[in-house]
């Protein structure tokens, strides 16, 4: 996906396009993470959908649950949830910094090259 430390930087215009790639990829991820914890805390917890999002969200963010959870079940569930979300939040972040940190990693590695080949051009005169 990510050019080799060889290649030339990519053009700005097509770093955006990546961006906006893995920008939806997070936001599939996220998506994703929302559903199940809206269906979880529907169905386990009984909880209505308004609730359900309201306390899937809210995990997910790690802000902390909502509402009292009523059984055993759902207490797993709730502790299950919460720690697959610490994951959706890490992948999350991965996703969206690796073409930044790469861009600039690239960068780096670029003005080394040229810094390099100055040298051995000075000794060569």
């Amino acid at each position: 996906m990510f050019e080799h430390r060889h290649q030339n930087l990519l053009p700005f215009s097509l770093f955006i396009r990546r961006l906006a790639i893995c920008l939806s990829i997070a936001g599939a991820l996220i998506a994703f993470g929302v559903g199940i914890g809206v269906l979880g805390y529907h169905y386990i917890a009984g909880f209505a959908w308004i609730d359900a999002l309201l306390n899937a969200c809210m995990i997910l963010t790690g802000m902390g649950p909502v509402g009292q959870l009523p059984t055993d079940v759902a207490k797993i569930f709730a502790s299950l949830y919460s720690l697959f979300s610490g994951l959706v939040f890490i992948s999350v972040m991965a996703v969206v910094l690796s073409p930044i940190m790469h861009r600039i990693l690239h960068r780096f590695h670029i003005a080394e090259e040229d810094f390099e080949e100055g040298d051995g051009q000075k000794g060569e005169e």
